[in-house]
């Protein structure tokens, strides 16, 4: 089953910027998800279990290294990227 993921990352911070650039670096190093970003969110396509570990994964070490953030995610069955993967 594929996912759909968007995500919006709000660190609670005045140097937000840092955070943010560092969570989207750490998705794009995961070669089973399909990651685009623009100025409004950063969307992630792929296998739902993959997708689902790998945010897990990458939220919490946002945690750690910038401390609080809000999240705010919106998921959706299948996969609606704009260039759907046929792997």
């Amino acid at each position: 089953m594929n996912l759909s993921v968007e995500i919006s990352m709000y660190p609670l911070k005045d140097e937000f910027i840092p955070a943010i650039q560092n969570f989207i670096d750490r998705l794009n190093t995961h070669p089973d998800l399909q990651v685009l970003t623009n100025t409004m969110s950063t969307q992630v396509f792929g296998d739902y279990d993959v997708v689902m570990d790998v945010l897990k994964e990458e939220i919490r070490l946002s945690y750690e290294k910038f401390g609080r953030a809000i999240f705010v995610c919106k998921f959706i069955d299948g996969d609606l990227s704009p260039e759907p993967s046929h792997a």
